[in-house]
């Protein structure tokens, strides 16, 4: 295989990149020490049932990962990678960071296995000494090179071969056993004096042999052509080594009785052909999945560092000459030796496991979620079914719980908070992902239902969504903080920015509408601008709306603010009769002069000309985005309400009307709520000292009378006008 060299360091094929790492993680310990006591505890069918649900969700994540590796530009990291590209960088962190720890914990675990291996040639050393010698030898070959590190696997993979072959060998000069079990009954192991165990324990110990799957993929930036080298070399590997497990059922069934399986972790070694070649295969297989997890756990936490994830980021980014990323694999290296500390096999399989299953799922979810969108970008050359990455989320997800609720839970939480730790660091990805696709078909599925169940908007639903058309920045300055108090915090707004001729208003408006787009976003408002060109302001509002009937999520109130300038109040008026036409509601602010709203706490609430039936049809009149609109202010400013209620020979007659609305609408225990002669109106608005007057508007009021209205008051004032797709009283 040709090495060629870059900036970056070595750069390695399908063979020595991927498919040789794999197949040796896979092809590990467990095959020697472990796959005989499985057999043993579950019996011929146990084990292969193990094997197949174990496989099938490592080749469906292998399949997921190849599909979406053949349609994007994979970087560093590996899954990381894969899941960041998709579903951003703070998922694609909340599971790099686990998953580097599972990979980190992996290399003690094989250590671990090489040194049972190695008990057998030294019993006078203590375990503790070997596993240091073992760990010593790891960082010595990886510290040298990469490239020197999988130079040595081409060895140590025909070493495996021909221990393979050993084992096969013992068929021909033991004797056999025929006396199989296919259905085990899991009594146990030494370490528990055979007191029993489940068939998701045994699971649970096996499962580590077959999560060697991402081993390729975790070198992806070291690769020379990750979308070619990834597919074949994992998926092949991960075939060919299901291969050997199952066959290796029925050899060790073969070889030793169901005791000597469960007794003898050693039963491979003992009944070989030739035994020294196996124990080779086991030492070397164990070397080469600790250096393979070692090489690969790095390079997923440099990737996290290039990323700016993790504390002191840089540190952990940076490569020596040779490409090699030195801290990270220091870092790594205090990781291992915390994990040969404790001390047992068994206690961190299922630990790794569930590291493992989190990753795959979510490799799985993003398979399904690109898929599912099935966005013109999401062009795989590798093409898998649906079903596949749905087998391995659900597979991932299902048999984390099966194995250990409490760990598999306490997992979720622990990437759950990393989630919002990377959240709060507002990480920026420049190559960017697919959550805003994934967010759009929600919407659009949302839209498509709610259409489904009402083709009318409910009023129940109702929330404040302004359109408000813009000339000049001071529109929006003067009336700013009432806008804000109307939507907040559930609200939209969207401007309409009307193209002036004057160059210095336009240049102004250039700045000024992402500065204040950007502050009411910031405050959770859903916010956007455009700009609208023509001669006549009413006229270009007016297509506007009528453009925007054609969109679900439409605004359905008009706001506008009224100054002193004479010059819109025509086109202004003209728009209220638009609205109308057009089913919006109307929000028209007359601010008082400087006074504004003065301290945003009182506002008087007018209400009048209710029809003579509310009672019956519970039908407000023009009142109800009155209301609406003065317990959004009321709830924003904490302020209090106090609500005149006009008498007339109609609608509104007795206290025992203002009781019902008081009821029906629901106003504040503080609220004040009494009645007025409309005759007296003008009088007691004069008299009123609240900081907002809120009126309904009448048929026979125009611009100028509101403005004379609020200059006679002292007081600014909002008129209000419904559009019928709003109630108070729902």
């Amino acid at each position: 295989m040709k090495v060629e060299a870059t900036k970056s360091g070595k750069k390695f094929g399908t063979m020595a990149g991927v498919f040789t790492p794999t197949f040796l993680t896979i092809l590990g310990v467990i095959m020697y020490i472990r796959h005989p006591w499985v057999v043993g505890n579950a019996g011929i069918f146990g084990a292969l049932s193990i094997i197949v649900i174990a496989v099938s969700i490592t080749l469906t994540t292998a399949l997921s990962l190849s599909s979406i590796t053949t349609n994007i530009r994979i970087g560093s990291g590996g899954a990381f990678s894969l899941i960041s590209q998709s579903l951003g960088l703070e998922i694609g962190g909340a599971i790099g960071i686990p998953f580097f720890f599972s990979q980190a914990i992996a290399v003690a675990m094989y250590v671990f296995g090489f040194r049972e291996g190695l008990q057998t040639l030294l019993p006078e050393f203590a375990p503790i000494i070997l596993d240091i010698l073992i760990f010593s030898l790891v960082l010595t070959i990886a510290f040298i090179s990469t490239s020197f590190a999988f130079k040595i696997q081409y060895i140590i993979m025909a070493v495996i071969i021909l221990s393979i072959a050993s084992i096969l060998g013992g068929l021909f000069i033991h004797e056999l056993n025929y006396d199989f079990v296919w259905v085990g009954d899991y009594k146990g192991s030494i370490e528990n004096n055979f007191e029993g165990t489940s068939f998701w324990v045994v699971f649970a110990v096996f499962f580590p042999a077959v999560t060697g799957v991402m081993a390729g993929a975790n070198m992806s930036g070291d690769l020379k052509n990750p979308r070619k080298n990834i597919p074949i070399g994992t998926i092949s590997a991960v075939l060919i080594t299901t291969i050997v497990y199952m066959g290796l059922v029925f050899v060790a069934a073969l070889l030793a009785t169901p005791t000597e399986l469960l007794e003898n972790y050693n039963v491979f070694i003992d009944k070989a052909y030739y035994a020294p070649i196996v124990l080779a295969g086991l030492l070397g297989a164990t070397l080469s999945s600790a250096l393979g997890s070692f090489v690969g756990a790095p390079r997923i936490l440099l990737a996290l560092g290039e990323k700016q994830i993790l504390p002191k980021s840089p540190f952990l980014a940076k490569t020596n000459k040779k490409g090699e990323p030195i801290n990270a694999m220091i870092i790594t290296a205090v990781i291992v030796l915390l994990g040969l500390s404790l001390r047992n096999l068994n206690t961190i399989a299922p630990l790794i496991t569930m590291f493992f299953m989190i990753t795959y799922a979510m490799v799985n979810v993003v398979a399904l979620i690109e898929q599912s969108l099935a966005l013109p970008s999401f062009r795989p050359t590798l093409k898998i079914p649906i079903i596949v990455p749905l087998i391995g989320a659900f597979g991932s997800i299902t048999v984390m719980f099966i194995i250990n609720a409490a760990v598999a839970l306490a997992s979720i939480i622990l990437i759950i908070i990393f989630y919002f730790y990377l959240v709060k660091k507002k990480l920026k990805s420049e190559a960017g992902d697919s959550r805003s696709g994934l967010f759009t078909a929600l919407a659009e599925w949302s839209t498509k239902k709610t259409t489904e169940l009402s083709p009318t908007r409910e009023v129940r639903s109702w929330r404040p969504d302004l359109l408000i058309p813009v000339t000049a920045p001071k529109d929006i300055r003067v009336a700013f903080k009432l806008i804000e108090s109307v939507v907040a915090p559930k609200g939209s707004v969207k401007f309409l920015a009307v193209q002036s001729f004057d160059k210095d208003i336009e240049d102004k408006l250039n700045v000024f509408l992402p500065e204040v787009s950007k502050r009411l976003k910031s405050k959770n408002i859903a916010t956007n601008y455009t700009y609208i060109s023509g001669n006549d302001l009413s006229e270009s509002l007016k297509i506007s709306m009528q453009s925007l009937n054609a969109a679900f999520f439409k605004p359905n109130t008009l706001f506008l603010t009224v100054g002193s300038n004479e010059q819109f109040h025509d086109s202004y008026q003209k728009l209220i009769e638009v609205a109308k036409l057009n089913k919006y509601s109307v929000l028209l602010y007359v601010p008082f002069e400087n006074v504004g709203l003065s301290l945003e706490r009182d506002i008087t609430l007018w209400l009048k000309e209710f029809p003579a039936n509310w009672k019956q049809s519970y039908d407000l009149g023009n009142n109800d985005i009155s209301i609406l609109t003065s317990l959004l202010l009321q709830k924003n400013w904490k302020g209090k309400i106090h609500v005149k209620v006009g008498f007339d020979d109609n609608g509104m007659q007795t206290n025992d009307d203002i009781s019902l609305l008081k009821d029906l609408v629901r106003f504040p225990e503080d609220s004040i709520i009494d009645a007025y002669d409309v005759k007296q109106e003008l009088d007691l608005l004069k008299s009123s000292t609240s900081d907002l007057n809120i009126l309904p508007i009448s048929n026979d009021v125009n611009i100028k009378k509101m403005m004379e209205l609020v200059h006679f008051t002292r007081t600014s004032a909002v008129f209000c006008l419904d559009s019928l797709n709003e109630n108070a009283l729902v």
